[in-house]
Order: structure tokens, then C-alpha cells, then sequence
């Protein structure tokens, strides 16, 4: 076990880097410890040739994060203050940066920004009695982490708008009916043992190919259907020549295992 700082552990767990929120305490609500170090940690992690997948999930058992941690909040901050206090550190944007595979563990609360934290993972794998929610309205606030552009990419709009202009919060069981939940688990550790295992899964796929998935499916989301099957068909052609799809087939052919490189 390794720590980034006393609010963020990690641990390495084969080809798989789980993170874990660790402020129990406060429900892991997020501060700028945790806002400072996760997009160096995700760098290091897509640095890092050993590492083919990435669990987050949240300490203690009452949940996954309520969001920002509001006694850290700024009241006297201006406008422009706020701008230029929030845009350097793209903590969450950092998840769409990553080319590994990002898969949330949930279980509680996940509210505000620790919803906008799951909402940009990968796959998401949501424990039973899990509660979602995106209440800043209700503090004269708007989702500040991705909510607004996110959620309707993932649910559709006029979903989106009743849950962010509402607050309202759902159960787990809701969230995977209308497609914010990947996975449903029975319990908290039954969901970390899932996320760990489709983290496992994946690890064990040739990197770059799994890489290439990721960005043609997120890139296509900003494209018209014409320019994403171009991007698809390109970086499809790049992996015909590489080193583990070559490795696929002979492997198959000799009826064992791959032995994957990563190239």
C-alpha cells in the first residue's frame, strides 16, 4: 500500500492500480488534496507499462463521496478567482486524458462531485442502497465538474435536466434502469470485487488495443458518425501491425495463451 497523500491511498494489486478516497470521516468529500493529486497520479499510471486498468473507489461504509468538501469552500472568492482556482487543475478532466481504463466502485453517497467523479470513469460499478444525486442548485450552485456535459451524453437530455434541476436523488437500482450504473452488486465489497475483477479482465487485454478502444469511443462522442468511423478505421489499421495482435493470432493458431507485450 502506497499513499499519495493522507487522503488518497493507493494500492497495486497485480496490473491493476485501486485508488481509494480516504476521508471516512467526511464521507470523502473532496478537497484539494484529492483534486491536487489525481491527475499526477493518473499520469504516473499511464506511464507506468505494468498498469493495464484503474479502480476508484471511497473509504468507510457510508460511502463513495458526498462531493466538494464544503468547509474548504471560498465565500469571498470573486467569480474570476473561483476561474482560475478551479480551471488549472482539471482534476476530473484528467480521466478523460488517461488512456487506461477507469472503473468506479460505488456504494453510499455519491453526490455532487463525487457523482461528476464516477460519471467520468469508464465503467461503473454501483453496490445496492448506493444514492446518486447532483444537488448544487440548491446551494445557488451548478455542477462544476463535468455534471451538466456528461450526464446527458450518458442518459439523454430531458433525464439530465429533471435530476439537475431537481437535486432529487435515485437508488442504484434507478441509476442502472437508466444507464448511469454499468453493474449492480448486492453490497459495498461485492461491488469492489466486481470492479476489481472487469479491471482484471481488461488488464489482460493487449494495452494498445484497449487504448484504442477507449479513444475512438470517447473522441466519437464529439463527432459526427462520418469522422468517427474515419477514427475507428485508422486506429483499427494502426493494430493490424502491432506486435500483440500478431501474437493474438499465432497463439490462436497454436491453441495457448498469448503473451502480450503491450506494443
Amino acid at each position: 500500500m502506497t499513499t499519495a497523500n493522507e487522503h488518497v491511498k493507493i494500492e497495486r494489486q497485480g496490473a491493476v492500480a485501486l485508488v481509494t478516497l480516504n476521508r471516512p470521516e467526511a464521507l470523502n468529500a473532496i478537497n484539494d488534496d484529492i483534486r491536487g493529486s489525481l491527475p499526477q497520479m493518473l499520469r504516473e499510471f499511464d506511464a507506468d507499462v505494468e498498469i493495464g486498468a484503474i479502480v476508484i473507489a471511497g473509504s468507510g461504509e457510508r460511502g463513495f463521496s458526498v462531493g466538494a468538501d464544503i468547509k474548504e469552500s471560498r465565500p469571498n472568492d470573486s467569480p474570476i478567482a473561483t476561474r482560475r482556482r478551479l480551471v488549472p487543475t482539471t482534476w476530473i478532466e484528467a480521466l478523460d486524458a488517461t488512456c487506461k481504463p477507469v472503473i468506479a466502485a460505488i456504494h453510499g453517497f455519491c453526490l455532487g462531485g463525487g457523482m461528476e467523479l464516477a460519471l467520468a470513469c469508464d465503467v461503473r460499478v454501483v453496490a445496492k442502497g448506493a444514492e446518486f444525486a447532483l444537488p448544487e442548485t440548491a446551494l445557488g450552485l451548478m455542477p462544476g465538474g463535468g455534471g451538466t456535459q456528461r450526464l446527458p451524453r450518458l442518459i439523454g437530455l430531458s433525464r439530465s435536466l429533471d435530476l439537475l434541476l431537481t437535486g432529487d436523488r435515485i437508488g442504484a437500482e434507478e441509476a442502472y434502469r437508466i444507464g448511469i450504473a454499468t453493474r449492480l452488486a448486492e453490497s459495498p465489497e461485492a461491488a469492489l470485487a466486481e470492479a476489481m475483477r472487469v479491471a482484471e479482465l481488461i488488464a489482460a487485454r493487449p494495452r494498445v488495443a484497449v487504448a484504442y478502444v477507449k479513444e475512438a469511443a470517447r473522441a466519437g462522442l464529439d463527432m459526427d458518425l462520418a469522422n468517427g468511423l474515419k477514427l475507428e478505421k485508422s486506429l483499427f489499421a494502426l493494430l493490424t501491425s502491432s506486435a500483440d495482435r500478431i501474437e493474438a493470432a499465432r497463439a490462436f493458431r497454436e491453441k495457448r495463451q498469448p503473451n502480450f507485450i503491450g506494443a
